[in-house]
């Protein structure tokens, strides 16, 4: 199960890597909830696929298509938990941020029901946002 759940996570974060939103669509559950970390206009809990492919439309919009997750560096499962630590950047006008994070997903019957995301500077990432 859990190397099955890995396999999944690198599928998501490839399709996400390409801007494969077919993929993505399969991938995500039509319930997903999202736990968007920081103090910032995308801050909070995306319920549902649609919410969550607003949320992120609204991101690659505000970063004129440059934010991305660059490395994924280590993908760890644990039953129906996946954790990977990542890093993303992003810019918009003189703005930019570069930072590690860990993707936390849960995934449920070959879906991803659930996502925490974490920020290793949550400030700067906040002032990117806005």
């Amino acid at each position: 199960m859990t190397s099955a759940n890995i396999d999944i996570a690198r599928t998501y974060f490839q399709a996400v890597q390409t801007g494969d939103m077919a993929a993505l669509g399969e991938l995500l559950d039509a319930d997903i909830v999202w736990h968007q970390p920081g103090a910032n206009r995308f801050s909070g809990e995306h319920k549902g696929q649609g919410a969550v492919f607003q949320m992120l439309g609204s991101m690659m919009e505000t970063s004129q298509g440059t934010f991305a997750i660059d490395k994924i560096h280590t993908l760890m499962g644990n039953g129906d938990l996946v954790a990977a630590t990542i890093h993303f950047t992003g810019r918009h006008g003189d703005a930019s941020m570069s930072m590690d994070g860990v993707d936390v997903l849960r995934i449920e019957n070959g879906k991803i029901t659930e996502m925490w995301l974490f920020s290793a500077d949550p400030a700067t990432e906040d002032a990117f946002w806005g």
